[in-house]
């Protein structure tokens, strides 16, 4: 399956880590959302929580690496061990890479990591960074780094990633035209159409090796300079090829590296790297990370042997936690599960009113509660981006056209009337003869998005549109998603990005237009009650130019066209219940409130900037 949209621009996961695409703006709206818990107020929900995973086993008896006191930190993190899994990090099924983990950032290290509470870049391999008016962003690079096999971290570098990614439709490439290295520390993107948005999707992307990807990136140079397009035959030729790839190795220009002789069915584990970025500054010899999703990890937490994890845990698993005094953080991920809907294959949700209908039908502060506790936040807007983003991109006369899609069976039933159908004997809505009756999967292994499902069934169900639910394991259910293998699916809404154009990528094209074969197949053309939009349209404009003010014009009016046209239903935004391991092999977190929680769990994860900083050490 062909990358997305630039490897910052991906899903939040369960074991989640939903991503960054698009760009933080030159002016970054106002500060990003404190990290918080799900209103106390939650209706109660009819369906009892999900349960704890059962601390039976860990994926394949995965044994403690260490008793502690020695100079490891412990993860966890769901992969393939090869051949399935494998290191061509652009496509699905990489190793830490494709899916947004914070580890991939400490192998293939990014240019930069954005700190939201001060609106500010720390760069990583790049030493600096400028916009030069009126089309130019300029990067200096620092010197002196070397990828794990001794080969200098130079422009090349970045040049390939980069023409990569122009193979693989990373969003940057609707904004740029050329990329420039004058030096080995030097490069130039060139603007066609200058963007605000630009300078994150350049800056939060990972980079690859030349050593590695620079052939390919040489045989898209050698088509784009005999003129051919991304339609051509020989441009789909290559990328399906390249889609094949697969290194020998993971390189590393970050603190440390895979150990690929390391990597069994239970765990990995990550060595210094001691000439890449940070490596006199992080103060581990090695990172353990256990594979495997929740029911596999929480035995591990429970045990003692996980410092940190970032999967989605059941209400009654985190008290367990919290019993055993391990620490929760909630940090924000400025994402959560929809309903994604197949275009074709469920040709009823077509009209939106049977969309809004559902909308109205299940209870969704229900939902987030029975999935996730205090850590799932019913959405409000319904606009397709983070409620804590909406104030600062949405004037308040606009907001208060936002449809919040209160639970109202009422509502909801004459919206279907509306559209033509009516429930028979046994309780279905139908029409012209075709019952409404669906299949969703789910990804099986993510105990939270599991939880989401099975209520959403059910209050569907109840409601008269008939839903069976099939789990899937997460590696395969996002290929099948992609390939429009599915009639009703749950993925990702929204993404962390301080710049919305991001996660309307997210919603409108990761899975749907971006992928070879067409993913939910929403057409971005749509009729709206104040006319026709063009959602495809709307996201270039939505970053084009160096002034915010202007796009907010654009979201504002995206917005408006999402929460009427539902093109998925946004179910809750997902806070971190994540659990810390406090002075067992890892000291220096910080207190609740501290600003660095205002990072996402995932993208710009705390974590990573705490490791390369120094503030996470040994005990």
């Amino acid at each position: 399956m062909a990358g997305l949209v630039g490897t910052t621009g991906l899903a939040l996961l369960a074991a989640c880590g939903p991503a960054s695409a698009p760009a933080a703006p030159t002016s970054p709206p106002a500060a990003a959302a404190k990290p918080t818990t799900a209103p106390a107020g939650a209706a109660a929900p009819t369906t009892a929580p999900a349960a704890a995973a059962k601390p039976t086993t860990a994926p394949a008896q995965a044994a403690p690496a260490a008793a502690g006191g020695g100079k490891e930190y412990h993860g966890a993190w769901p992969f393939e061990v090869p051949p399935a899994g494998h290191f061509n990090t652009f496509e699905a099924k990489a190793i830490f890479g494709f899916a947004p983990t914070l580890y991939w950032d400490f192998f293939e290290a990014p240019l930069a990591i954005w700190r939201w509470a001060d609106a500010k870049w720390e760069y990583v391999l790049a030493q600096d960074s400028k916009v030069v008016p009126p089309d130019q962003i300029a990067l200096n690079l620092r010197s002196g780094l070397k990828w794990s096999d001794g080969t200098p971290f130079t422009s090349k570098d970045v040049a390939t990633t980069f023409w990569i990614g122009r193979l693989e439709n990373f969003n940057v490439w609707r904004y740029i035209d050329r990329i420039d290295t004058p030096s080995d520390t030097a490069v130039s993107f060139h603007f066609s159409k200058p963007s605000s948005t630009a300078e994150r999707l350049i800056l939060r992307e990972r980079m690859r090796p030349n050593s590695v990807y620079g052939e390919w990136a040489k045989k898209l140079q050698d088509l784009v300079a005999a003129g051919k397009t991304a339609d051509s035959d020989e441009w789909k030729k290559l990328r399906t090829d390249f889609g094949q790839f697969r290194p020998k190795e993971p390189l590393s220009s970050g603190p440390y590296k895979i150990d690929p002789a390391s990597i069994t069915e239970a765990q990995l584990t990550m060595v210094k790297n001691p000439s890449g970025f940070a490596a006199d500054k992080v103060k581990f010899d090695k990172l353990v990370i256990y594979n495997g999703e929740t029911p596999q990890v929480t035995p591990l937490v429970l045990a003692g042997d996980v410092d940190y994890a970032t999967h989605g845990f059941p209400p009654a698993t985190e008290k367990a936690f919290i019993d055993q005094g391990v620490r929760i953080i909630r940090g924000p991920a400025y994402s959560g599960p929809a309903l994604y809907m197949h275009w074709e294959k469920a040709p009823q949700f077509q009209d939106k009113r049977v969309r809004q209908a559902v909308a109205h039908a299940v209870n969704r502060d229900e939902n987030g509660k029975v999935s996730l506790g205090d850590s799932g936040k019913a959405v409000q807007f319904m606009a397709g981006i983070s409620d804590s983003l909406v104030p600062q991109w949405i004037a308040e006369g606009s907001r208060s056209k936002l449809n919040k899609y209160e639970f109202d069976l009422a509502k909801a039933n004459a919206l279907m009337k509306d559209a033509g159908f009516e429930k028979g004997s046994d309780g279905i809505f139908a029409k012209g003869g075709q019952k409404m009756e669906f299949e969703l999967i789910v990804p099986s292994d993510f105990a939270d998005w599991s939880a989401a499902a099975q209520h959403l069934a059910e209050s569907m169900t109840k409601f008269g549109i008939k839903v069976d639910v099939r789990g899937v394991v997460s590696s395969q259910h996002i290929v099948d998603v992609n390939d429009g293998k599915f009639t009703l699916a749950i993925r990702a809404w929204g993404i962390a990005n301080p710049h919305v154009q991001a996660s309307y990528t997210q919603d409108l094209q990761t899975h749907n237009t971006i992928p070879a074969n067409g993913g939910m197949k929403y057409p971005l053309k749509q009729e709206t009650s104040s006319g026709s939009v063009d959602f495809d349209a709307l996201i270039t404009a939505s970053g084009e130019g160096l002034d915010i003010n202007p796009q907010k014009e654009v979201v504002t009016k995206m917005a408006l066209a999402y929460n009427e046209l539902l093109p998925q239903i946004p179910l809750w935004e997902r806070y971190g219940n994540n659990p810390i391991l406090e002075n067992k092999r890892v000291t220096g977190w910080p207190k609740e409130g501290d600003p660095i929680y205002q990072n996402a769990f995932s993208v710009d994860s705390f974590v990573t900037v705490m490791m390369f900083d120094g503030t996470l050490k040994p005990v």
